[in-house]
């Protein structure tokens, strides 16, 4: 159940992440609500991933999540750059999530 508590908990990591680029500078009222609420999920979810795993493993995959989540959506949603070489060191943080989950 841990694992499943953590993968959520990135997830809503991504929510809040991309959500900060949407409230503009916590100026929009809507925007603002719904990434103070997936900071809060995200930060409760690891803390109950965190009851049994790891907590160098359980942080490192999260923040691997939201990293590789937010990136993802930022070329998808915002235009960002896909390149050669940022999908590679995306790529890179995948296989360190699945190196953590299968370590542990």
């Amino acid at each position: 159940m841990a694992w499943t508590y953590l993968f959520f908990a990135g997830l809503f990591e991504v929510g809040w992440a991309i959500g900060l680029k949407y409230t503009e500078g916590f100026s929009r009222l809507m925007p603002t609500v719904f990434t103070a609420l997936s900071m809060l999920v995200s930060v409760i979810l690891l803390g109950l991933a965190l009851k049994t795993l790891p907590v160098g493993t359980g942080y490192a995959v999260w923040t691997g999540i939201g990293t590789v989540g937010t990136a993802l959506l930022g070329i998808w949603l915002l235009g960002e750059p896909a390149t050669a070489a940022r999908l590679g060191c995306i790529a890179l943080i995948v296989c360190g999530i699945i190196g953590l989950k299968l370590a542990a």
